[in-house]
């Protein structure tokens, strides 16, 4: 656990000092990737505190999520449907906050604050 807190800290501290730029064009994308990758992360989270944790499976989820949710936003672009991204937005974000109720849940029975 502690390595993923650091491995976050590192992450967020280079995307501060860096200057990278994404075209207008592909933010909706990028967007919903990663929103998808972090639907993948809370759920290798959580499956770490459920001693479930495969890291094939976790591997493996994390970038068949991250393309597929790319993938909608390119149909919905290609079929003239541009609010098709809503969709992996909804299923995503509903997934992320069901993931991290199960993280607090499962942080809160090991440290003994709930029964």
């Amino acid at each position: 656990m502690l390595v993923l807190a650091l491995a976050l800290a590192l992450g967020v501290t280079l995307g501060l000092l860096t200057s990278i730029t994404v075209p207008v064009a592909l933010l909706t994308y990028l967007g919903v990737a990663v929103l998808a990758a972090i639907d993948s992360c809370l759920g290798g989270m959580r499956a770490a505190l459920e001693q479930t944790f495969d890291d094939k499976a976790f591997v493996f989820g994390f970038f068949t999520n991250t393309l597929m949710a790319a993938f909608i936003v390119f149909i919905g672009d290609r079929i003239g449907v541009r609010e098709l991204y809503l969709a992996a937005v909804v299923a995503f974000g509903m997934r992320v906050f069901d993931n991290l109720g199960q993280v607090r849940r499962g942080l809160f029975q090991r440290w003994g604050w709930e029964r």
